[in-house]
């Protein structure tokens, strides 16, 4: 059986995908499924592969897959209306290869900063990341074959969900008073064992939008690695399994700090009498406009957390001749161990004003300056001083961060 060559598309997700049949191959008549694979980067979500659901063909000769068997092309627009195209390009495959479950798995070029890779799209005039609308296209250029010897050429592709390992292990909630947060709960424990509780507060970028009403309970775990680190094999060692909660601004925490204070604090009443946490081991982190709500939590609630790590804060107004957003007096009356983070070429959050003056200011708290923000070679913005904090990097006389915040009780 022969088939002439021609184009398949499927409607999937509310747009199209599409899978070119080479000529004089067997074709296969079912539809295969294929899941979009992402990462969260220290620069945040990319797509770094697509796994081909496969297994149902039968035995797969791994030899007959090379990185030439499959061509993808990848169309990204705005969720906004109008939808304005962000990208359009072909992602360069780096390898094909089975998986334990006998699916296809076409890697994908990954980079920090790499084209055509990202899942988020930050809008200026919004001040606010948002999740693409991504239409992926599997393209089969060569047949591959089964142990069997047959040749086989799928008939169609179909695009599925975005899948992030990392985020999809943190569920979705809404607090009673409609505040959403994600939470990644720790391994089954000893009885009666009690965990920590670390508390993370974004940045300007991950809140909802107003007047749009994006609000997805998603771009908090998906922007950058602040959350996530604490939810590593690597962390819940380090804390003997924690709790982490992440919630998610209705705006930004800026707009009005002393309102959303009680409503951060909900969220953790309701973790805590839902979940086995230790109320002496509640750590509130946060980065910008995070790191600002982190220092705020501990002026209202002074008995309340054991240890925060205001990263980049906000201290004094990013608006000239605009409110100090922490007063002075409030800082000196700060009695949560404190240790404060920044990188001295920060442009956005200035770091003298804010994160030096709040560390001269806040009794016994503890400083980390970086001079710029690079890691693994690669050098971000100076405000994105969280990467450090995420990676346990910052270190005070031996001792780093995350062991720091581990040994703090109230």
């Amino acid at each position: 059986m022969t088939v002439t060559r021609r184009t398949l598309l499927a409607a999937t997700a509310g747009a199209t995908a599409g899978i070119a049949v080479p000529a004089a191959v067997q074709a296969h008549p079912s539809t295969v499924d294929f899941a979009v694979n992402a990462v969260t980067l220290d620069g945040g979500e990319q797509v770094v592969s697509l796994t081909l659901d496969t297994s149902r063909l039968g035995p797969i000769a791994p030899d007959s897959l090379s990185a030439a068997t499959f061509g993808v092309h990848v169309r990204a627009t705005s969720p906004l209306p109008p939808g304005d195209q962000v990208y359009d390009l072909d992602r360069t495959v780096t390898a094909a290869r089975l998986d334990r479950r006998g699916r296809i798995v076409v890697e994908l070029s990954t980079a920090e900063g790499q084209p055509g890779g990202n899942t988020l799209t930050y809008i200026g005039s919004r001040g606010r990341n948002f999740r693409l609308n991504l239409v992926y296209t599997v393209t089969q250029n060569a047949p591959f074959r089964l142990r069997n010897g047959r040749a086989v050429t799928v008939a169609q592709f179909r695009q599925g969900r975005l899948t992030n390992a990392e985020v999809d292990a943190f569920g979705y909630h809404t607090s009673g008073s409609g505040m959403k947060y994600r939470l990644f709960s720790p391994g089954r424990s000893g009885r009666g064992a009690r965990h920590p509780l670390i508390v993370w507060l974004h940045g300007g970028g991950e809140g909802a939008s107003l007047p749009d009403g994006y609000y997805d309970n998603e771009t908090t775990l998906r922007a950058n690695r602040g959350a996530l680190g604490f939810a590593t094999p690597e962390a819940q060692r380090i804390f003997s399994g924690a709790y982490v909660v992440a919630p998610q601004s209705t705006s930004f925490w800026l707009e009005d700090g002393d309102r959303f204070a009680p409503l951060i604090r909900e969220i953790v009443a309701e973790v805590s009498a839902r979940h086995p946490v230790d109320r002496r081991r509640v750590l509130v982190v946060g980065c910008s406009n995070g790191g600002y709500m982190s220092l705020k939590m501990t002026t209202v609630y002074p008995d309340d957390f054991a240890a925060s790590v205001p990263i980049c804060a906000v201290v004094q107004s990013l608006q000239p001749g605009g409110p100090v957003m922490i007063t002075d007096d409030e800082l000196r009356g700060i009695s949560t161990p404190t240790w404060l983070v920044t990188s001295l070429d920060d442009t956005t959050v200035p770091p003298q004003p804010n994160t030096v003056h709040a560390h001269e200011l806040i009794p016994g708290s503890l400083v980390s300056l970086y001079d710029t923000v690079t890691w693994n070679g690669h050098r971000f913005p100076g405000h994105w001083s969280w990467i450090y904090v995420a990676r346990n990097d910052p270190s005070v006389g031996g001792t780093h961060v995350w062991q720091w915040m581990a040994r703090r009780r109230r």
